[in-house]
């Protein structure tokens, strides 16, 4: 019974000893709490400003909203981040801020594997925006498909082909690979394959078939209409008319398609 007592003596005594100790590890570390406190507070004010201010300079490079607000938020995130670090470092945790940060990057590299895609297409929508490289309403020509861009967001580009389809790229897809913009020009030569009987006058096929283009074509630039011949067919003479328009149009654009159009005029 004695041996009890003592015991649980000693483990009140031990109790009260480890209380002592924190009471005085709270008393001597009440400057740098005090310290954090305000870090912290003024970090939080700061970062109201910081994502208003890094908003309007994000805006004077790029017209992309989701974009901007992405890239915003992110910074914002960042500078939020690193007011927490100081935080840590001033109350002397830096061992917890060691530990914080290596869960962050395992945790960071597994989920990166996981969004591998979705993350590059997101990045990639961000360079695009940056670069300025389209817009909607543009014309081009992606990974083999043709048509009009109708949405772009942070994840994917959609183009609405002459046949009213909608096809939705990947931005990694159409950030990497070749792309052609028929409206950032301004300008389009058109190209349209026609073809003659070999016993049509070849010089009268030309006399008509430029009088035709620079009579019906609308907003055909002061260039000369070409007229070149280039094969002779299985039963007939392959020729091409080359002209520039000031229109991109997707209505204009689908003729330049061979066989899409060849003057009405008879040749």
């Amino acid at each position: 019974m004695h041996n009890w007592i003592d015991t649980f003596q000693q483990a009140i005594q031990n109790l009260i000893e480890k209380l002592e100790g924190w009471v005085n590890t709270i008393v001597v570390a009440i400057p740098n709490i005090i310290v954090a406190a305000i870090v912290l507070g003024v970090g939080i004010l700061l970062s109201r400003y910081v994502n208003k201010y890094v908003g309007k300079l994000i805006r004077r490079f790029s017209s992309h909203q989701a974009v901007n607000r992405l890239l915003s938020s992110i910074i914002t995130t960042v500078f939020v981040l690193l007011v927490l670090f100081v935080v840590l470092s001033i109350l002397q945790l830096d061992m917890a801020l060691q530990s914080l940060l290596a869960s962050a990057g395992v945790a960071g590299l597994a989920v990166g594997l996981a969004l591998q895609d979705p993350i590059v297409n997101l990045f990639s929508g961000v360079m695009m925006s940056a670069r300025h490289a389209f817009r909607i309403g543009d014309l081009i020509e992606s990974n083999g498909y043709f048509g009009t861009i109708s949405n772009i967001n942070l994840r994917s580009t959609q183009v609405k082909t002459p046949e009213g389809q909608i096809v939705v790229l990947p931005n990694k897809l159409v950030y990497q690979n070749p792309l052609k913009n028929f409206t950032d020009g301004k300008q389009r030569r058109i190209d349209l394959s026609c073809g003659v009987s070999y016993a049509d006058d070849l010089e009268e096929v030309q006399k008509i078939g430029v009088e035709t283009i620079n009579e019906q074509v609308e907003g055909i630039l002061n260039r000369p209409v070409e007229l070149l011949f280039t094969e002779f067919g299985d039963s007939s003479i392959n020729f091409v008319l080359r002209f520039w328009i000031g229109d991109t149009n997707q209505t204009l654009s689908q003729s330049s398609q061979p066989g899409h159009y060849c003057p009405e005029k008879s040749l």
